[in-house]
């Protein structure tokens, strides 16, 4: 993936659930179609927007299969996030990415173990990647220490960089600190610097960065396409963000796209996140229609 294939505006898809707990396939492949078409780039499974820590191995094929028949070219559009503590769970999560054809593989750090040091998280990507072997391609590096309790540095970047060459393409930096992202992008010009908080990317992409995987997608994506574009800001965005965020950002955008679908199923969560009450809903509506008043 060279620099100039940008990633763009990507959606880090939210990910639906039947009354039984399942993934709901027909609702995920309706919702990504709808992201698509109206305005982003690519989309992104089993995000932490998509709840994707508490969606095991199995669970993922079938959901990138149902995606897979439905025509989806993973090629082209489809990033894989992989979230696991083992060694094992993250190698088997890659190669089902891998084997779908997914344009890259999303990987944070293990998570659990709190404030590693960077040769322990070294070794634990190192460990991933050699087990992957020629199969390893098309990595973006997940950097979301208030999840993960880990820091990918620049210089951490410089040494995956270093010892697995162009098969590290990126990284998403969804740390919230515009500092961390500017380190990241003085040392890392030539590769893909991604963001993952909506406030973030008219800066990033000024500065040189390649677009977003983020949460807004699922609502807005067509707001992104001019800051990702040309680095140009969107009000708009900051006020969406602070109609969503008094509230858990990733029930409040499956209660939007319930909303805009009139589909109720798309409030569930699946445990440990809780769904959200009618109370809940209808005071982030009607925060969202007061930003809607101002287009």
């Amino acid at each position: 993936m060279p620099k100039t294939d940008r990633i763009g505006v990507n959606c880090a898809l939210s990910t639906p659930f039947t009354a039984g707990g399942a993934i709901d396939h027909s609702l995920l492949i309706e919702h990504a179609r709808w992201v698509l078409a109206a305005g982003a780039d690519g989309i992104t499974l089993f995000g932490t927007t998509g709840e994707g820590a508490g969606i095991g191995l199995h669970e993922r094929i079938g959901a990138m299969g149902a995606l897979a028949g439905a025509g989806f070219d993973f090629r082209r559009s489809v990033v894989v996030s992989v979230t696991s503590s083992t060694i094992e769970d993250a190698v088997a999560q890659t190669r089902a990415g891998y084997a779908y054809g997914a344009r890259a593989i999303l990987i944070t750090p293990s998570f659990y173990f709190p404030d590693m040091p960077e040769d322990g998280i070294f070794d634990w990507f190192s460990t991933v990647f050699q087990e992957l072997g020629t199969e390893l391609r098309d990595i973006l590096l997940y950097h979301i220490p208030n999840m993960t309790r880990s820091q990918i540095t620049p210089h951490l970047v410089s040494r995956l960089r270093d010892a697995f060459g162009d098969a590290i393409v990126g990284i998403k930096d969804s740390a919230g600190n515009w500092e961390a992202t500017q380190a990241l992008l003085d040392a890392h010009r030539d590769f893909q610097v991604l963001v993952g908080s909506e406030r973030h990317v008219a800066q990033a992409v000024s500065e040189g960065g390649s677009g977003t995987i983020c949460g807004l997608a699922n609502f807005q994506p067509a707001l992104l396409r001019g800051p990702v574009a040309a680095g140009r800001d969107e009000p708009l965005i900051m006020a969406y963000r602070s109609a969503i965020l008094p509230d858990p950002f990733p029930a409040s955008l499956k209660a939007l796209v319930a909303r805009r679908t009139g589909r109720q199923e798309w409030l569930r969560m699946r445990p440990p996140n809780v769904t959200f009450d009618d109370a809940r809903v209808t005071a982030l509506m009607t925060r969202i229609e007061q930003v809607r008043a101002l287009q």
